[in-house]
């Protein structure tokens, strides 16, 4: 399926900043090539993206983990599945497994969540899901996160939910773009082949509509 938005080819490109970032995509994803070579149409685009998850993302106040949890709670809850099957390198050299991704939209009643991912996540929920904004809910965030922390995830998880919201119209894929590698892919999307075969399995995530207990 052709993306609805064209690729710019890196060997088009002239500017040797954007084409070493377009490299650093390749080698480390998160994010991958192929959603910068979307923005690259605007330059300004690409350079605000690529700048805030720099600076938000990578690095930032807030736990990257906790950051990262949001970002996939995101991808689960809005179904992209572009975003949804790429995984954090960072996290995962921080401890962060596969495993802790199965039980995110669920995650209240999940026990591989502890109290102050649990605390994130909801308010990632609220933030995705347009749910009341409560007293509890601040409550639970107060006691786990600084107020720069809060800032940081609300932000970001805005940030993530609006691009999720805009590339999963795009029908853009891994490994069309600057191919070769697997940086950042999650477990079974190593390669075109895998990534197939994994979307055909009878359990794959986005076979599924997510939707949390709360806003049913």
């Amino acid at each position: 399926m052709a993306p609805r938005i064209s690729y710019v080819e890196p060997a088009t490109m002239t500017d040797e900043a954007m084409l070493r970032e377009l490299d650093r995509c390749r080698r480390e994803g998160t994010p991958r090539p192929e959603s910068q070579a979307i923005r690259a149409h605007v330059p300004a685009a690409f350079w605000s993206f690529a700048n805030t998850w720099q600076t938000v993302f990578r690095e930032g106040v807030a736990d990257h983990n906790i950051k990262e949890l949001c970002r996939v709670y995101v991808s689960r809850s809005v179904l992209c599945e572009y975003c949804g099957n790429q995984r954090s390198m960072k996290s995962a050299k921080a401890g962060l497994e596969e495993a802790d991704y199965k039980d995110l939209i669920n995650f209240e009643s999940s026990t591989r969540y502890d109290d102050r991912q649990k605390a994130a996540l909801a308010y990632a929920e609220c933030i995705t899901w347009d749910l009341p904004s409560e007293d509890k809910m601040w409550e639970r965030l107060r006691a786990h996160f600084s107020e720069p922390e809060i800032v940081e995830i609300g932000y970001f998880v805005a940030i993530t939910m609006g691009q999720q919201r805009w590339l999963r119209t795009l029908n853009i894929e891994h490994h069309q773009i600057l191919s070769g590698t697997d940086a950042s892919m999650a477990p079974g999307f190593e390669t075109m082949d895998d990534l197939s075969r994994s979307k055909a399995d009878a359990n794959y995530w986005a076979k599924s509509k997510a939707a949390p207990k709360s806003a049913a």
